[in-house]
């Protein structure tokens, strides 16, 4: 869990936000590999079979500061 750098209300939004969108792809037979890959995160080795690690990969990428073009 990467939260301890990130501002509390942005990482608790991104945690409520990929929370939502796992539970939308778990509902449609997807598995946390698919979630991570609907984000385009690698994640880690345990997020691409654990929901838990997933949601945390995905709202530490969601809290990520946008790379500029």
């Amino acid at each position: 869990m990467e939260r301890d750098n990130h501002d509390p209300a942005q990482w608790n939004q991104a945690v409520g936000y990929a929370r939502l969108m796992c539970a939308r792809i778990f509902r449609d037979g997807g598995s946390p590999a698919d979630a991570l890959a609907a984000f385009g995160v690698r994640g880690r080795q345990k997020a691409r079979t654990d929901w838990s690690a997933a949601v945390d990969d995905i709202a530490a990428a969601l809290c990520r500061p946008a790379r500029a073009a």
